[in-house]
């Protein structure tokens, strides 16, 4: 048996970073299915389950505004932390005065959604573990406002509110077919022990203001 958890959320700003435009960020017109479940797995995140979007579900025409951002142009690198951990370094840290820089973004605003999801057991779970106990434990995160860490619309500075959402869900205002295009799905992380993670992506059509994602043709 699945159970499904619906979850409303909404926020001011939003960037769903299109992976082709990296240097001068701009957005997709929607939340992606990786950002939808992003959001879950912060308002509760257990190694024992695995989120599955289903249905995402729009209510606000997608406007754009563009913003200028600091950011800086380096990450601290996986040697540093290495060195530093095998007492080689005394730290690894980055100057962010040195490498700042200022970038265009190109945001979503006044963004609104309810997303309808299902989570499915992993092999980490425990022989106490079952899909009841952790759905009413969801549930009532929602119901509370509880979150293992602030979820956020794509960057953490774009904050999400959120909502157990109950009842029929309502129709949105957004009327006829749009073909959004390719859209990144998710990371696959089926090898990622060898080494290898692999972006997945699909073809997103948005049917009346709602995106079906039950039966979606994923391509690497």
């Amino acid at each position: 048996m699945s159970y499904g958890i619906k979850a409303e959320v909404w926020g001011d700003y939003a960037l769903f970073t299109r992976p082709e435009l990296k240097v001068e960020r701009m957005s997709y017109d929607v939340i992606t299915p990786s950002a939808a479940r992003g959001i879950l797995e912060a308002v509760m995140w257990k190694p024992a389950i695995r989120y599955v979007i289903d249905k995402i579900h729009v209510y606000n025409e997608p406007e754009f505004a563009n913003i200028k951002r600091n950011e800086v142009s380096e990450k601290i690198s996986c040697k540093d932390i290495e060195s530093v951990m095998k007492g080689k370094k005394d730290k690894a840290c980055i100057y962010t005065q040195e490498i700042i820089q200022q970038r265009n973004s190109t945001v979503l605003k006044n963004v609104h959604y309810i997303i309808e999801a299902h989570f499915e057991m992993t092999d980490e779970a425990g022989e106490r573990d079952n899909e009841a106990k952790f759905h009413e434990m969801i549930l009532r995160r929602l119901e509370k406002g509880q979150c293992y860490h602030q979820p956020y619309f794509g960057c953490r500075e774009f904050p999400a509110k959120f909502r157990a959402f109950e009842g029929k869900i309502p129709e949105s205002p957004l009327k006829g077919t749009r073909d959004l295009g390719f859209m990144l799905y998710d990371m696959d992380y089926s090898k990622s022990k060898e080494g290898e993670i692999q972006p997945m992506f699909f073809r997103c059509i948005m049917q009346d203001g709602v995106i079906d994602l039950t039966n979606v043709k994923k391509v690497k």
